[in-house]
């Protein structure tokens, strides 16, 4: 045997095309890591796309608005030329169509929404005022039409097509179809107003009556909160519930679920354990998407109910028309939807891994 032999022996076979290299050995994790990178690097690329084209929409839409702000801001006084042009320069209007965009979006890319017209404070301050007022109405119903969609919409499923399914998806489907303001409205003719026999129990509007402190104002706050709130629940509620009863449903034919009864495992923990949470991949992105609305707000429901949050604010800022209060809630209201989506995008390859490969 020679010298030269000898490494070959010590260091073992010369690879070859046919022999597998030192990343092979953890292969299929590595493999899975970089296409969940490659699919992560995919879904935050999408969403750059979509916030620019959010910002670029923002401002072109809403100068299809009929109005003229400048007028707004002189109250219907009579002014004159001069001090018409002087306004216009104040606030940049003065400028040819293409500077105000480019003047728009260097300032929103560095989180400057602008100055309000009717208001004269930024923008971002109006909104950081106005959010944590959204946030608790929009969040408690979240929370309640969001549990009860899951809740119901299991049920629905696990009996299709007894009484109990049909009722519950009848109702569902009917207030899905009203319009928020209209119930909202009748809630506030029957429930704040008093029809007949029965009396006013709640407020009309607005987020409290002033003037209480300590556990009081926050009774007062709840007490102003539930007809909104109850509008909002009973008008969400069934999009989780249909979404929940359509996806557990195309989950109970599975022969994973006939292998579980056959290891003798009860009903309820047949549905617990393995039908709902392979069922819940479709909810999970209905959830985010009504997270992103939760954080913009519902213009209408706000609006009807005088609840001084972001959607109220934007009524406001379209009656005038106030062009960077709009513009900024509308950006702020479609990146909070688009972040949402984003994330539960994310959030699929960690349920399922078959997502992202």
């Amino acid at each position: 045997m020679t010298a030269e032999a000898t490494p070959a022996l010590v260091e073992g076979p010369a690879a070859g095309p046919g022999t597998p290299g030192p990343a092979a050995g953890r292969g299929p994790r590595a493999r899975t890591a970089a296409a969940y990178l490659r699919y992560v690097a995919g879904k935050l690329a999408g969403a750059a796309v979509s916030l620019l084209a959010v910002l670029v929409t923002s401002f072109f839409l809403f100068r299809l608005i009929p109005g003229d702000p400048v007028k707004f801001m002189t109250g219907g006084r009579p002014v004159s030329a001069e001090q018409l042009a002087a306004y216009r320069r104040e606030f940049g209007l003065d400028l040819p169509l293409w500077r105000q965009f480019t003047h728009y979006c260097g300032k929103a890319l560095t989180g400057d929404l602008g100055t309000s017209y009717q208001f004269r404070t930024p923008v971002i301050d109006k909104i950081t005022e106005a959010l944590p007022n959204t946030l608790l109405l929009t969040g408690t119903a979240f929370v309640l039409y969001t549990a009860l969609g899951i809740v119901l919409g299991t049920r629905s499923a696990w009996r299709h097509g007894r009484l109990g399914d049909r009722l519950n998806t009848g109702l569902a489907l009917t207030l899905y179809s009203v319009p928020s303001f209209w119930l909202g409205l009748l809630l506030i003719i029957v429930l704040s107003v008093g029809v007949g026999p029965v009396p006013g129990l709640f407020p009309t509007g607005g987020m409290e009556s002033g003037g209480k402190e300590g556990f009081a104002y926050a009774v007062d706050v709840a007490h102003h909160l539930v007809l909104p709130v109850v509008t909002l629940v009973a008008v969400e509620y069934g999009q989780t519930l249909l979404v929940t009863r359509s996806a557990l449903l195309d989950e109970m034919g599975g022969d994973y679920l006939t292998t579980a009864r056959a290891k003798g495992l009860r009903d309820d923990q047949v549905r617990r354990r393995h039908a709902v949470p392979n069922a819940l991949l479709p909810t999970v992105t209905l959830v985010f998407v009504n997270l992103g609305r939760t954080v913009a707000g519902v213009i209408l429901v706000e609006t009807v109910f005088s609840w001084p949050g972001l959607g109220g604010l934007f009524y406001q800022g379209l009656s005038v028309p106030d062009l960077p209060l709009v513009q900024g809630l509308f950006f702020f209201f479609a990146s909070a939807v688009i972040v949402m989506n984003t994330l539960a995008d994310l959030l699929y390859p960690l349920l399922d891994p078959r997502v992202g490969r």
